[in-house]
């Protein structure tokens, strides 16, 4: 299904001062959350590359944009990802490219994979480690429910 309306995330480098948040929203609308660093808007487009570029094309002179991401997965479960990178990481990045036998944004989504797949592998088995030493302490029935009691309580803040 094609949307003519794409909901993309902009994170900015740095916050943005009242007057240019202003001058950016008379270009496009925007939302932005509680410090002006991330910020919404809705671009219509045929499809999401189109709405990032012309999202970047439009704000880019006006805002200090880092990264640009789509809202919402695609179908495929994929959050287009959208990075001007500085002319000398680019130069570099292209030759590893190169050197590869690939385009930039392909070298770039598969080392986005795998940093993405080791942090994964990392978080599963500290969370195995912990799980292991909480069991050599108590039995399995005693720790799933103390799981499930940490699970309903609702933080008396926000973490952060």
């Amino acid at each position: 299904m094609t949307v003519p309306h794409h909901a993309l995330e902009i994170t900015l480098t740095r916050p943005l001062s009242r007057s240019a948040l202003r001058h950016a929203a008379r270009e496009l609308p925007i939302a932005t959350n509680h410090d002006t660093t991330r910020l919404m808007a809705l671009v219509h487009a045929k499809d999401p590359q189109r709405a990032t570029h012309r999202l970047r094309h439009r704000l880019g002179p006006r805002l200090p944009i880092d990264v640009i991401t789509t809202h919402y997965p695609d179908a495929g479960h994929q959050v287009l990802l959208n990075v001007a990178f500085p002319p000398a990481t680019h130069t570099a990045l292209k030759a590893h490219a190169d050197r590869a036998h690939q385009t930039p944004e392909h070298f770039v989504e598969l080392a986005l994979r795998r940093a993405l797949t080791e942090h994964t592998d990392r978080e599963r088995d500290r969370l195995d480690r912990a799980v292991r030493s909480l069991l050599a302490h108590t039995d399995p029935a005693h720790l799933l429910s103390a799981v499930g009691h940490a699970l309903t309580r609702l933080p008396e803040r926000p973490t952060l």
